[in-house]
């Protein structure tokens, strides 16, 4: 792969993660604040400390604004894609079979999406990568002779 088609790639993935990363963060304001429409558009807020949604709405706020910056992008996408499988198999499957079926699209979506991210990586403009190459400079300079 030569350099060009690299660097495409990797901006790409940049561009996946900002949106992935700020539509998630964007379900857990609605859910905690009532904005965007609320808690499953009623307007509403989900009741602090409930189980599961609370939890899960404090994960997409959190997880989603760290995928988005990119920081610790790894690990908070597959925080994310992990709460999604639960919200799949703990709230939508028993509704049916097929995401279709049982209105869980958006969560086998967030999930596959989060797991290609804690695989992948953030791509490139994280500020996860820009702190790290600010230590990595600083680190270099101190062992220098």
């Amino acid at each position: 792969m030569d350099q060009g088609t690299a660097a495409a790639r990797r901006h790409v993935l940049a561009l996946f993660r900002v949106v992935t990363g700020l539509l998630f963060a964007c379900h857990g304001a609605a859910s905690l604040f009532g904005v965007l429409g609320g808690a499953h558009g009623t307007g509403g807020t989900v009741p602090a400390g409930a189980w599961p949604g609370w939890y899960a709405a404090v994960i997409q706020l959190v997880g989603g604004s760290l995928v988005l910056l990119g920081l610790g992008t790894r690990t908070a996408a597959l925080i994310c894609s992990g709460s999604m499988a639960y919200a799949y198999f703990g709230v939508h499957q028993a509704r049916g079979l097929w995401p279709l079926e049982n209105g869980g699209e958006p969560a086998t979506l967030f999930c596959w999406s989060f797991l290609l991210l804690a695989v992948s990586g953030p791509g490139a403009l994280s500020l996860g990568a820009l702190t790290g190459r600010r230590f990595s400079a600083r680190s270099s300079s101190r062992t220098a002779p």
